[in-house]
């Protein structure tokens, strides 16, 4: 990974929020079906949100900061998926039971102590992916703990809650989001701040997704788990990285964002260097050069490129764009040269931290968003542009300059938050939260939400939890993967094998079938963990076998090894068939019958292939093929290779 860093040496301390949505029939807090997602809509509704006080009389810095982006805010509904409550239009129904359960299950196999009463509160959420502005969330589980590698994990808490809305559009001043999702039931389980390296994350997220899905009440697929990943380093503070999609891609992230804030440090010591030492040192002074820059070769800067931009991407004003006109704006940073162009991610300089600001709260997003004085733009001319523009704004040897453009209202914004990023910079890593990239960087999302967007929700009663209700659901729960998992590689399982076992739900019904049947546990691990994924992928509908029919098949393959052998056969009968019984399956076929006569047959077909002169390897593979394909599951293979063998022998013998 590029950018070299010692993480003992730096202090690294990652932590994760998992979340994995729960499987129900309905979702959170009404009726509505869970898990019916739609491409189309029937309806489309749009808002404006404001922040509100918290029970203490504060107001949310996230709140803040989402409200100065004046957001259109657009939803996508389908009738057969949401209804007035996910508008706000209607109180909530009490909580989802089954939720609840799942909830209590998963708190159970991650070791925590279960609340006797669950309490919904608000989280307050202005960017629009919940209409209300606040999600509903509800405690069901704290003090947890997690066998990790030679040690415990601490899991703090286990929660329960409401899912968002999916963002189709965010660009500008509109985003649009379809609602299908808003509403379904997810758990989130927060472990301390206690992974030293990316590979540790990496295998953490991996093992609590695999304790999730141990229990099989919790979705699969793309988007029914994803984690937050919260990055600390010595002298810094917590930032929270949002909707890693996979664990596989939080190892670069937790890298990038680990060097990222190493080197803020450094810049904040560089910045008292230079004796800005309080966020108050900071000052920044800007101009209007649209009229100056009109002829300038940079293509940027000019009202032409900004007009075509605009009819590319179909921005209108009042929706995605806001009201007023073009104006291109040149920022002065005194004393702050050579600090915009100073290397912060891998590939990255702290003028893209500039930019993701801008892109989000002045929601200028034309790229390249802003140019800057550490790095002009390269092109004929560009020395004596960049000097016209440095004296423009007054710009001595010290100073820093950055330009933006765009329509003038959000460039007085953007030249606003560059100050106060520079002010924040002061005091090293700001408490932010960043979305991943794709290529393992991160960049701004939001302020970091505080606990003053937390209240209760008075309109949801508290639901008690019975030491009852908690006892029922722990004795139905499987064995937890630190236990399972060594009990198949025992049996000669690989781990890959029984990672997808376990994390596809494959692994429940294993372990049915083998305390069932007795079936042998290594053959169970390797049918349903791989040879199942190869008849899914030839469009064999095989989800649609029922758990007792599987627990039939193999008792019959345990009773009559042979049918081993005509697997695929019996699961396409099961499928083909399904209210036919496996023995009448078996009979159908007249499986597990040895037919007379048959070594006869097979003595026949070598003779045929030998007087047709075939090689020694071909003319077994021939004779085996023809005999296979009347035998199999009939008479055992070993005896159809043991008898060719014999035949051939005899033969040779015979001359």
């Amino acid at each position: 990974m590029e950018g070299s860093i010692d993480y003992e040496q730096a202090g690294l301390r990652v932590g994760l929020e998992v979340h994995q949505q729960l499987l129900t029939d309905q979702k959170m807090f009404c009726r509505c079906p869970a898990g019916l997602y739609t491409k189309s809509h029937d309806g489309v509704m749009l808002r404006h949100m404001r922040p509100t006080l918290s029970e203490l009389g504060e107001y949310d810095g996230t709140a803040l900061m989402e409200f100065k982006t004046k957001k259109n805010i657009v939803y996508l509904l389908h009738k057969s998926n949401v209804c007035t409550y996910e508008m706000d239009d209607t109180p909530p129904f009490i909580v989802n039971r089954r939720a609840i359960d799942i909830a209590i299950e998963h708190c159970l196999m991650l070791g925590c102590d279960v609340v006797d009463e669950v309490h919904i509160a608000r989280k307050q959420y202005l960017d629009g992916s919940i209409p209300t502005g606040f999600q509903r969330t509800a405690i069901v589980g704290v003090n947890g703990r997690l066998p990790f590698r030679d040690r415990e994990l601490t899991i703090i808490q286990v929660s329960v809650e409401e899912d968002s809305c999916r963002e189709i559009q965010d660009r500008g001043h509109l985003a649009v989001w379809r609602t299908d999702r808003l509403g379904m039931p997810l758990i989130e389980a927060v472990t301390g701040p206690e992974l030293k390296t990316p590979e540790e994350v990496e295998e953490a997220i991996l093992l609590i997704g695999r304790v999730c899905r141990s229990t099989g009440h919790v979705r699969v697929g793309m988007g029914a788990s994803r984690q937050d990943v919260n990055v600390s380093v010595r002298g810094g503070c917590r930032v929270e990285i949002k909707g890693v999609p996979q664990a596989s891609k939080a190892r670069q992230l937790v890298h990038s964002e680990a060097v990222r804030q190493v080197e803020l440090l450094r810049l904040r010591d560089e910045l008292h260097h230079r004796g800005f030492e309080q966020p108050s040192a900071i000052v920044m002074e800007h101009v209007d050069i649209t009229t100056l820059v009109a002829d300038f070769r940079l293509e940027s800067l000019q009202r032409d490129n900004w007009e075509r931009f605009v009819e590319a991407e179909q921005m209108r004003p009042g929706m995605e764009l806001a009201e007023g006109p073009f104006s291109v704006r040149a920022i002065r940073l005194p004393g702050l040269a050579g600090t915009v162009g100073r290397a912060c991610q891998p590939g990255r300089t702290f003028a893209h931290e500039l930019a993701g600001r801008i892109r989000v709260i002045a929601t200028l997003d034309q790229p390249p968003i802003l140019v800057h004085s550490d790095d002009w733009p390269d092109y004929p001319g560009g020395t004596e542009e960049l000097a016209e523009i440095r004296q423009a704004a007054c710009c001595g040897p010290e100073d820093a300059l950055v330009v933006v453009w765009g329509v003038e209202s959000d460039t007085v914004t953007a030249a606003k938050e560059i100050q106060l990023r520079y002010a924040d910079a002061t005091e090293g890593i700001p408490h932010e939260t960043r979305q991943a990239l794709p290529d393992g960087c991160t960049d701004f999302e939001r302020i970091l939400p505080g606990p003053d967007r937390m209240y209760p929700d008075t309109d949801s009663p508290a639901q008690l939890v019975t030491r009852e209700r908690v006892q029922n659901l722990l004795v139905e729960l499987p064995d937890p993967p630190w236990r399972r998992e060594p009990r198949y590689s025992a049996a000669g399982v690989s781990t890959e094998t029984i990672h997808f076992l376990i994390r596809r739900g494959g692994a429940r019904l294993v372990d049915r079938v083998v305390e069932e049947t007795g079936f042998d546990l290594r053959r169970a691990c390797l049918f349903f963990g791989e040879e199942l994924k190869g008849l899914r992928r030839s469009d064999l509908a095989v989800d649609k076998i029922t758990e007792s029919r599987w627990c039939a098949l193999f008792e019959q393959m345990r009773q009559l090894p042979v049918l081993w052998e005509a697997r695929r056969q019996l699961v396409e009968g099961l499928v083909d068939e399904p209210k036919l019984s496996v023995e009448g399956l078996i009979a159908k076929d007249h499986l597990g019958e040895e037919p007379s006569g048959w070594q006869t047959q097979v003595n026949e077909a070598l003779s045929a292939a030998t007087t047709r002169g075939l090689e020694e390897n071909k003319l077994f593979d021939t004779v085996m093929g023809q005999a296979m394909s009347v035998l199999r599951g009939r008479v055992p293979a070993v005896r159809v290779v043991h008898v060719i063998h014999e035949l051939r022998a005899r033969k040779n013998d015979n001359g």
